[in-house]
């Protein structure tokens, strides 16, 4: 359930960073304001329960590669073979902290163990 919160604060990620891009009024910039607030509250409580930097890795790669991929799709960036295999490359290292990552960290006496 926590990996499934890292997944929505990156998928919240993509839509701020393209919001910082190409807000222009009052709804595009409350929209983007709301999807800062969602993306960092669900990073902070899978923060709370899972490796703090395994969390982050996993945030930044997928919210990059998700940003990357939306820029070509929606925005017309120009489609290069070398970005989308280093966006291949970061989501493999990303997959590879993921099942290297002790997911048994929990919180005891207030602090994470």
């Amino acid at each position: 359930m926590n990996w499934l919160k890292v997944f929505f604060a990156a998928f919240f990620e993509v839509f701020w960073v393209i919001g910082l891009k190409h807000a222009y009024d009052f709804w595009t910039w409350t929209g983007t304001i709301i999807s800062i607030a969602v993306s960092f509250y669900m990073l902070i409580m899978a923060g709370k329960r899972l490796p703090v930097g395994t969390v982050y890795a996993v945030f930044v790669g997928l919210g990059t590669a998700g940003t990357v991929l939306s820029e070509i799709i929606f925005f017309g960036e120009p489609l290069k073979i070398s970005k989308l295999v280093l966006v291949f490359i970061l989501l493999c290292g990303v997959i590879g902290l993921k099942l290297v990552t002790n997911d048994e960290a929990s919180v005891k006496g207030g602090s994470v163990s």
